[in-house]
């Protein structure tokens, strides 16, 4: 990634409001980065020098912009767009491509990408994140990015700043899309699992990104699937309940009450399981030692 900050409009290809930056344009400038060999951006309001040849986002009123009167757009959701919104609706397919070549997945890296990510930083900047009363501060992507903009006792470029802010953005952008074409990939595999699970219990042979796949699926045995196995990262096996619905903490079955927190042989006593070695104290989650045993928990439990 190569981003460069001028003070001289007419050296600038990218073009975004200075002052106080936000998430929007933050990750608007990486997306350009994406597609551009160099980015030089130039933050500014005064646009009288402007060209057609330069992108201009998140000031001007322009196809980028949002803060003309009536916004400049919303999806069916009602969430409306941001400049990253509409930088990502313009150009994120070829931004995508930059990633993988294949194309029979671009327009569903794109989908997931904008429902998982990118909708979360437009109904940020438009205020359309519903408000938590806590008595504590919701820590969100946005307020991590103003942290960058410099406090008020401070005598700092603002520029620097927001290329400090840039280069967080990069990161996160980069696990982001890896994290989603590795979902996507995953697809496949998942659907084939799903298609071979028997009396509600599904088995992975290796651990993969599933619960969103198995929600959506349009299998409807998947429906019907209450418990998932697949190895460990810490060895063994794990078993979890399936999710309700995607974030949600709610199970569509749980474990027995009577195994919560239960370890090695109280658990084996308990399940019959002679490998079982761990049930989580809110009995989402159970660890045994072998991928038969992790099954026969798993068909204990949604007996």
């Amino acid at each position: 990634m190569k981003i460069e900050i001028t003070k001289n409009i007419k050296e600038a290809n990218c073009i975004t409001h200075n002052g106080t930056f936000h998430t929007d344009e933050v990750f608007s400038t990486i997306l350009f980065s994406k597609i551009l060999p160099n980015v030089v951006v130039c933050r500014t309001s005064d646009l009288e020098d402007a060209n057609e040849s330069q992108y201009i986002y998140d000031v001007g009123g322009g196809e980028l912009d949002h803060h003309q009167l009536g916004g400049n757009g919303e999806r069916e959701n009602g969430v409306k767009y941001s400049s990253c919104g509409l930088v990502w609706k313009k150009f994120g397919k070829e931004v995508i491509q930059k990633y993988t070549d294949k194309d029979k997945d671009i327009d569903i890296i794109w989908k997931d990408i904008d429902k998982n990510f990118i909708q979360y930083i437009d109904a940020g900047d438009n205020g359309q994140i519903p408000a938590i009363e806590t008595d504590y501060k919701i820590v969100q992507l946005a307020s991590i990015i103003s942290a960058f903009n410099p406090n008020w006792d401070e005598d700092l470029d603002s520029d620097e700043r927001f290329l400090e802010a840039v280069e967080m953005a990069e990161i996160i952008f980069e696990n982001t899309m890896k994290s989603t074409i590795s979902k996507v990939n995953a697809m496949e595999e998942v659907e084939k699992s799903i298609q071979a699970s028997k009396d509600g219990v599904m088995v992975l042979e290796k651990y993969m990104p599933w619960k969103e796949i198995l929600l959506n699926s349009e299998n409807s045995k998947a429906e019907l699937i209450n418990f998932v196995v697949f190895p460990s990262n810490r060895g063994g096996y794990n078993v979890y309940t399936v999710p309700k619905k995607m974030g949600s903490f709610e199970s569509r079955k749980l474990f027995p009450k009577e195994w919560a927190g239960l370890k090695d042989e109280e658990l084996q006593k308990v399940t019959t399981v002679q490998t079982a070695r761990f049930c989580h104290n809110k009995c989402f989650i159970c660890a045994v030692e072998t991928k038969e045993d992790a099954i026969k928990l798993a068909n204990i439990a949604n007996m």
